[in-house]
């Protein structure tokens, strides 16, 4: 197994199949409609301006396992060393470590970065996603109470937050 970096040109497809079943089958993402190319041409060039990568997981055979990112939390500038992440596993690689996997990586790579806060919104149902949070550190911050509505019912939005240590000397403005 490897991890990399994605590119629009070599995995749109295989997050664009991630996310599709994510949002036909599951409450992981507040959406009705499947994403199209267009879509995740305009994903891709958002976390490039944004410079947030995006982390890929792929077996030996190169089939994308699992894949993971962030991006802006809150687009007003005191909250620049926030970002909100998101890590997803295709539905038949599920149960097998690669969440953490992904997690692990983009912990590390907001260091890197110089962020301070990963901030994950999960639905609060979703009791492997946030066994996965907790089990790396990050801290249940609140939920919002019937969030979304979707397969006709509420959802309840629960948001864990990891700390990090970085930046070592931020600044204002």
């Amino acid at each position: 197994m490897q991890l990399s970096l994605c590119q629009f040109d070599t995995d749109a497809k295989a997050i664009l199949a991630i996310f599709n079943h994510a949002i036909l089958h599951t409450t992981a993402l507040y959406e009705y409609k499947p994403r199209t190319l267009d879509t995740m041409q305009q994903w891709f060039a958002n976390k490039a301006a944004g410079n947030f990568p995006v982390w890929g997981l792929k077996n030996n055979e190169g089939e994308l396992l699992a894949f993971g990112s962030y991006g802006t939390f809150r687009a007003f500038p005191a909250f620049k060393y926030s970002v909100e992440h998101s890590v997803y596993v295709h539905p038949d690689h599920q149960g097998k470590g690669y969440g953490s996997l992904m997690l692990q990586q983009l912990i590390k790579s907001a260091e890197q970065q110089g962020f301070h806060l990963l901030i994950g919104g999960i639905d609060a149902s979703n009791i492997g996603s946030i066994a996965l949070h907790q089990k790396h550190g990050f801290v249940h911050s609140g939920t919002i109470t019937q969030a979304g509505f979707k397969f006709g019912r509420y959802l309840d939005l629960a948001f864990y937050q990891l700390t990090l240590k970085t930046p070592l000397e931020p600044v204002d403005g």
